[in-house]
């Protein structure tokens, strides 16, 4: 290519309208970051992979360029395996300056040449911030190695890219990323592999995008130039790409330093030249390229908006179908401990034998009035009995916890399960999700003595002044603690005469033995204290239970307002690209949107 030494021009002070833009842009960029697609929905594979792209194009090419309007043109050479990039590429440039693989698919890092004065345009902070900067061969896809030479004209970078249909997927994604970064791209493909579907799908983006785009067929053996060029012609026609240049390479023998005798090549780099000395030329083919990707990036964000909303709302009832599994278990917890449910076996057995269950029990089937002078004298229990009611009802509470715990996670597993998003979370979630927690017998065990001592300083506290009469010495805190705790089973079974059966016969027991020692309101305060205490309870162990559900939705990280601040930033780029291209508008110098 022709020598330059012409020391490229300072880049201007941004326009105001350029600055709004890139305003808009960084603002689109942080939208897409806050938009996590992280649910397994239908289409969110290739959701996540557009929004992939759109932040890597806005990183690695839009808002660089956009910042950056006077940098040289950068043409990407891609394209199939084994079409011959490299070697185009050393005899474009005139000098060996990549090399090619003798293995496929070759390993490397993408080079990238150009004029020694345009070295400072390709900074790290610039072009392709990620890959790391070297100036010697090396096969790590994580570097850029940048070679400067004068064979180049300034204005003017050619970056080698690796096979778009490479078998290995690193070199693959590479050279997507790449293509996405140039303003121009020399798409090589050969008369054996120029149909192949892979390049084509490359190409059909380039056209959606607007990118500038010259096709380059390489290695064409001379009886088959009329034929392959043709028909490749009518296919670039048909995929919107009828205005790229199509230049013929022919085949040639290749020297030792990898190099095609200079006509093949010449009327490509003749081209090449022309672009490199023209500013408005390269401009035309910034412009091209750069608001092409810009309007593709805005119509590829509404539906990742789309679906950052609808991961919101399978969310919402992934949380809602868990709520409803231990707000049941809850209320079937709370409805047993207060409709007489536990008042029976081991429990009820302890407390008869605690009671007495002779003519006591008999008395209260027929009659329930006049009976507190005459308690003290019925009672028969020990100190013992009253401790093995309370370890029938720590047994029965603890039993009744953990049923109710056990089907609310297997309801809460069910409902997961029959939707693909919550299958995911339930795929890789540690431990067993559709049983209670391992450890939920030991914290219930805890919880019930917990309540049992807060029941047993209530009653303490209440009969602080009652400690020396004859009723509350003959009971005992203990036998206290033990009725209240009967009276709270029976909240809702009824307690107020003989026709409420066992269990309502057994709290009115409970009820008059405290009512004897503390009165009718003391007694009501003080099941009412028990019984909303039990019900925290169980709500916090249950909810402890929960949360090991929801915390895996919490974790997603998503963002209730993600998806509108997508579209009010899509939105917003593509006014400003509007207001840009209004008929009689002169836009500022360098302003291409």
């Amino acid at each position: 290519m022709s020598k330059s030494t012409s020391t490229p021009p300072e880049p201007p002070t941004p326009t105001v309208d350029e600055s709004r833009m890139v305003t808009a842009l960084v603002r689109l960029r942080q939208a897409l970051g806050t938009a996590e697609l992280p649910l397994d929905l239908p289409g969110t594979d290739d959701l996540r992979a557009s929004r992939g792209a759109m932040v890597d194009q806005l990183e690695d090419y839009v808002i660089p360029r956009l910042m950056t309007l006077q940098a040289p043109l950068l043409a990407v050479v891609g394209g199939s395996t084994g079409a011959g990039k490299s070697t185009l590429v050393n005899s474009l440039v005139g000098e060996r300056v990549t090399t090619s693989g003798v293995l496929r698919p070759t390993t490397r890092s993408p080079v990238l040449v150009h004029h020694p004065d345009d070295a400072e345009w390709f900074g790290q902070d610039r072009l392709l911030p990620d890959l790391v900067r070297v100036h010697h061969t090396t096969d790590d896809p994580d570097s850029l190695q940048l070679v400067a030479s004068t064979a180049v004209p300034a204005g003017l970078a050619i970056l080698d890219a690796p096979d778009v249909d490479s078998v290995e997927e690193r070199n693959r994604l590479l050279a997507a990323q790449l293509l996405a970064a140039g303003d121009l791209w020399l798409f090589v493909t050969s008369a054996a592999r120029y149909a192949d579907q892979v390049p084509w799908g490359f190409l059909r983006q380039a056209a959606e995008r607007s990118t500038a785009v010259a096709i380059i067929l390489d290695r064409t053996p001379d009886e088959a130039i009329q034929t392959v060029s043709t028909h490749l012609a009518r296919m670039l026609a048909s995929r919107g790409l009828k205005d790229s240049p199509l230049f013929v390479v022919t085949e040639g023998k290749v020297d030792d330093q990898g190099l095609l005798d200079a006509h093949h090549v010449v009327e490509i780099r003749s081209w090449l030249e022309t672009l490199a000395d023209d500013v408005d030329a390269r401009t035309v083919v910034v412009r091209q390229t750069l608001d092409g990707a810009v309007r593709a990036i805005t119509r590829s964000a509404y539906p990742v908006a789309d679906a950052c909303a609808a991961q919101i709302e399978i969310a919402t009832k992934l949380k809602d179908d868990v709520d409803l599994a231990y707000d049941v278990a809850i209320a079937d917890v709370s409805a047993a401990t207060a409709d007489g449910t536990l008042l029976r076996g081991e429990v009820l057995a302890r407390w008869q034998e605690f009671v007495g269950t002779g003519e006591l029990l008999r008395s209260l089937e027929t009659r329930v009035g006049g009976l507190r002078d005459r308690l003290v004298n019925t009672i028969k229990g020990k100190p013992q009995q009253a401790e093995r009611v309370t370890v029938a009802v720590e047994s029965g509470l603890e039993t009744l916890v953990l049923e109710h715990a056990e089907a609310a996670a297997e309801r809460a597993y069910r409902a997961w399960s029959q939707q693909p998003a919550g299958a995911g979370l339930l795929q890789d979630a540690p431990g067993d999700l559709g049983r209670a927690s391992r450890d939920l017998r030991r914290r219930t065990e805890q919880m019930v003595r917990a309540w049992q001592g807060e029941v047993l300083d209530l009653v303490r506290a209440e009969g602080a002044d009652k400690r020396t009469t004859a009723r509350f010495l003959a009971f005992g805190v203990n036998g206290l603690a033990v009725s209240l705790m009967v009276v709270v089973f029976a909240h809702t079974a009824g307690v107020t005469g003989a026709e409420a059966g066992v269990a309502g016969g057994s709290a009115v027991v409970g009820q008059k033995l405290l009512e004897a020692v503390f009165g009718d309101q003391a007694v009501r305060t003080l099941a009412e204290r028990a019984r909303r205490s039990l019900e925290q309870r169980v709500t916090a162990l249950l909810s402890d239970e929960r949360a090991r559900y929801l915390s895996r939705v919490d974790a997603l990280g998503l963002r209730p307002d993600a998806a509108e601040m997508l579209r009010e930033a899509a939105r917003r780029v593509d006014d400003l690209r509007y207001q840009a291209a209004k008929p009689g508008k002169t836009p500022p110098p360098g302003d291409t949107l």
